[in-house]
């Protein structure tokens, strides 16, 4: 009797994301030169200097790991993004990207995840990409950051009914690197793909990288990619095989952050290394939250030889 019932309300999910699938046409690229900061959030402090800490979390539309948004209350939703804010503050990392962020939706509490997540978190900049919207929802992927973000791309992946359409964004940071001091400009991407079909994951992961392609700085790719790397043509196996990127031990059996699978990655450029990496046990979401340090490949002379080689090049001009 449960798993009919079960059986039933998932029929009944799949039908009501079907019917309020976006019908308009929407743009589905916009770019922007820079975000300003929420000056009414003062970010903490105690974020390390040296390297870049970064995280990535599937909000699950701020249901933690309940069935279903539209059976909570709006307390119920703040309670649980509360949740999710103490352990950002707990653990610091300086970006946080966001899949399955909710602004203002009507199944959801009526209010913005996203400004106030960084509100009760502290991140001053925040973007975020509105890649599924209805009358019921308005939700996408989203970039949290106690550092400045320029140079933002919101992208909406080709739709693929009847799912409802992922699509990513991306934004410019200075990374900090040694003990500070200096910095480099590296692309963060927050990206979900779809959960049903692995070629319709195939052809958003080529979308991502037609976006990503004219872009020359150092990258990181984080998010929920639905894809596991010994699945039967995965993915993420094509992505971090065939590009210019690479995951963190992606045969490991201890990173799994969707039940026992590793659904949620976080991918580098070869330029740059992790020096930490960990899936939190906290249930936060129906997803785990990845959490990573990375820092540049690069010994510190190399790096201070290219810093005064390009400023001195821009004083030039």
């Amino acid at each position: 009797m449960k798993n009919k019932t079960f059986f039933i309300l998932l029929i009944i999910n799949v039908v009501v994301l079907a019917a309020c699938a976006t019908t308009e046409k929407q743009v589905r690229t916009v770019y922007s030169s820079a975000i300003e900061a929420d000056n009414s959030i003062y970010a903490q402090t105690g974020y390390p200097d040296e390297i870049l800490r970064v995280a990535t979390l599937n909000l699950a539309h701020g249901r933690k790991d309940g069935f279903n948004q539209l059976f909570f209350r709006k307390s119920t939703f703040k309670e649980n993004l509360d949740d999710i804010a103490i352990v950002l503050n707990q653990h610091k990392p300086h970006i946080v990207v966001l899949q399955e962020a909710d602004a203002s939706s009507t199944w959801s509490g009526s209010f913005d995840h996203v400004e106030y997540l960084a509100t009760q978190a502290r991140y001053p900049w925040r973007t975020q990409a509105i890649n599924a919207e209805s009358w019921l929802f308005s939700y996408g992927t989203a970039i949290l950051s106690v550092l400045p973000l320029a140079e933002t791309i919101k992208h909406t992946f080709a739709p693929s009914p009847p799912t409802p359409n992922k699509g990513l964004v991306v934004a410019q940071v200075d990374m900090p690197y040694r003990d500070g001091s200096l910095s480099r400009k590296i692309d963060v991407v927050s990206v979900h793909l779809d959960f049903s079909r692995k070629s319709v994951r195939k052809k958003q992961i080529n979308e991502m990288k037609e976006i990503l392609s004219a872009r020359m700085n150092p990258t990181v790719i984080l998010g929920d990619f639905n894809s596991e790397w010994l699945a039967e043509a995965s993915v993420i196996k094509e992505l971090a095989t065939k590009s210019r990127f690479y995951a963190y031990e992606p045969e490991s059996s201890a990173y799994s952050s969707y039940k026992n699978k590793r659904l949620d990655w976080i991918l580098l450029t070869k330029d740059l290394e992790f020096a930490d990496y960990s899936v939190l046990s906290e249930t936060l979401s129906d997803h785990d939250m990845v959490i990573a340090e990375i820092r540049f490949k690069d010994n510190v002379n190399d790096l201070e030889t290219k810093f005064t080689s390009h400023t001195a090049q821009n004083n030039q001009h």
